[in-house]
């Protein structure tokens, strides 16, 4: 399996049509199922939410940890999977690393998930 980002994560542009109008193939899948597993933890979800909502669009991993009431190892391990599933990016400056959510992973699970434009009667 190749290294190499698939062009969509390289762009700012969503390209996945939602899946509704067309089938994901393999990969496409198993790097998206990547990002739904990484959302499906409790802590991990808010751990993004307090990051895109923090003044600046960015967030020191030193205010990351009073909002939650688990150890600071814990935290540090759940921003790994966010990073990992390339939902945030992140940088050390002097003793700090701060993070910040990388906003073609959010566009593309929200293009994946877009309802279709014509609806279904009675749905």
């Amino acid at each position: 399996m190749s290294k190499q980002l698939s062009p969509v994560l390289q762009s700012d542009q969503a390209c996945c049509a939602p899946m509704t109008r067309e089938p994901l193939d393999e990969a496409d899948a198993a790097e998206l199922a990547r990002m739904f597993k990484a959302l499906s933890d409790p802590v991990r979800l808010r751990l993004l939410s307090l990051i895109a909502s923090y003044e600046g669009g960015e967030a020191c991993v030193c205010d990351l940890t009073g909002p939650f009431d688990v150890s600071q190892p814990t935290i540090s391990h759940h921003l790994k999977v966010l990073r990992e599933a390339g939902l945030v990016g992140s940088e050390r400056r002097g003793t700090w690393v701060y993070y910040w959510v990388r906003p073609v992973a959010l566009n593309r699970l929200s293009a994946l998930l877009q309802a279709p434009v014509a609806v279904r009667a009675g749905t």
